[in-house]
């Protein structure tokens, strides 16, 4: 008990010598010894990692998980170490909702068949996005909250523990100062006119123990600066550790990158295979329409909707037009058969170079000007495109379109 009663008021000593030193620092009436420039450059290099790092890893969890009441309770869970409880995603319930409505609606019905269809599309959409949660919880969110729970820790540790070394050097300097310059007053010759020999006696024991002073003081000054020494090497070696980590955190991103990009074109797909399937049950739905609506305005002629641009029809019908070669029906454009209409053409801007994956394309170039018109049974997502005597296909995507 009396070790321990020591070493709590060894403790307390130490704590109230740093918080003087501390304080006289702030007030300007101390000396502080300053890092060199390197040292405070990895210091500033550490700290603005650490904040970036702590803004990324926040915005993408909410990228990933919008809900923030689903993310708190994520968090929770992972703070008691319980393994997160499988969450529905928004398109696998949508799909759920469309399941449901088409068996009420019958699913032989033109809009049963279609919520069953949409629906499957969209809980194939739910499992891409739940994968590509998966995949960049583990190989982008892990690695990040990794280094802040971590390795930032550790960093912080090590340099609280420097800056304690740094205000016991400092203070044992402050020490010596006071010391010397008591042992040199001290040590003053006396004027021995006017000072008794009692006095200078003990003028010259004061100066012996001043002497002692400034030696013990010297020698903590030598062990505070070791300790000081060795402290800023551990911490300098952590701090220079931060790049490795950007160089993990960059192999981190590209992989995030890539499940992305897969998810991205995993949705495409989905949404271009649906697009393909509504197209072939175009006919059934425009039949339907026709019995259930007898009061529908008639549609308008085919020629007619293709002279029109922005009447382009989402779901593309595949009529028989006079006129217009077969090969077009059939999805295959030769660009000698085809003839623009006599009206409906408009002017556009090319936004991107576009290079022609075959001889029905027509190669383009950013910023010029063609002339486009749409054709009956064309995918809605390409136009017929001319420049000159060329013709061919081009990209909506890759165009500006004029009035």
């Amino acid at each position: 008990m009396e070790f321990n009663v020591k070493k709590l008021a060894s403790d307390a000593g130490v704590f109230f010598s740093r918080a003087m030193q501390f304080t006289e620092e702030k007030l300007g009436q101390a000396e502080k010894t300053e890092l060199d420039a390197h040292f405070e450059n990895l210091l500033a290099r550490a700290d603005c990692t650490k904040n970036w790092t702590e803004k990324i890893l926040r915005q993408t969890e909410v990228l990933l998980q919008p809900n923030p009441s689903a993310r708190v309770e994520e968090f929770l869970y992972e703070k008691l170490d319980r393994k997160v409880p499988s969450r529905v995603t928004n398109g696998e319930l949508l799909a759920q909702y469309m399941t449901e409505a088409a068996n009420d609606f019958g699913p032989g019905t033109p809009y049963g068949k279609t919520l069953i269809k949409v629906g499957e599309t969209q809980r194939r959409l739910g499992a891409a996005e739940r994968e590509f949660i998966r995949s960049a919880s583990i190989n982008f969110l892990t690695p990040l909250r990794n280094f802040l729970e971590g390795d930032w820790r550790t960093i912080s540790k090590e340099r609280r523990i420097l800056q304690n070394r740094r205000l016991d050097l400092d203070a044992c300097k402050a020490r010596v100062k006071k010391a010397k310059a008591a042992e040199a007053k001290a040590a003053a010759v006396p004027d021995f006119q006017e000072t008794r020999p009692r006095n200078y006696v003990l003028s010259a024991s004061a100066s012996a123990l001043w002497s002692d002073e400034v030696e013990k003081a010297e020698h903590e000054l030598r062990l505070t600066q070791t300790e000081f020494d060795r402290q800023a090497e551990v911490t300098r070696l952590l701090l220079e550790g931060i790049s490795s980590t950007h160089v993990n955190h960059l192999r981190c991103l590209h992989e995030f990158v890539e499940s992305q990009t897969n998810y991205y074109a995993q949705c495409y797909q989905f949404m271009l295979d649906l697009q393909k399937q509504l197209g072939r049950f175009s006919g059934t739905f425009v039949g339907n329409a026709e019995s259930t609506s007898p009061a529908a305005a008639p549609s308008p002629p085919a020629a007619a909707a293709a002279a029109t641009l922005p009447a382009v029809p989402t779901i593309p019908v595949v009529p028989t037009v006079v006129g217009v070669p077969n090969t077009v029906a059939e999805g295959v454009l030769n660009p000698s058969e085809v003839k623009p209409p006599t009206s409906g053409t408009r002017r556009a801007r090319v936004l991107y170079d576009y290079e022609a994956a075959d001889s029905t394309e027509l190669a383009l170039l950013a910023d010029e000007m063609i002339t486009v018109y749409s054709l009956p049974g064309m995918d809605p997502d390409w136009l017929i495109g001319e420049r000159g005597n060329q013709k061919g296909k081009v990209p909506v995507t890759y165009l500006e379109l004029l009035s």
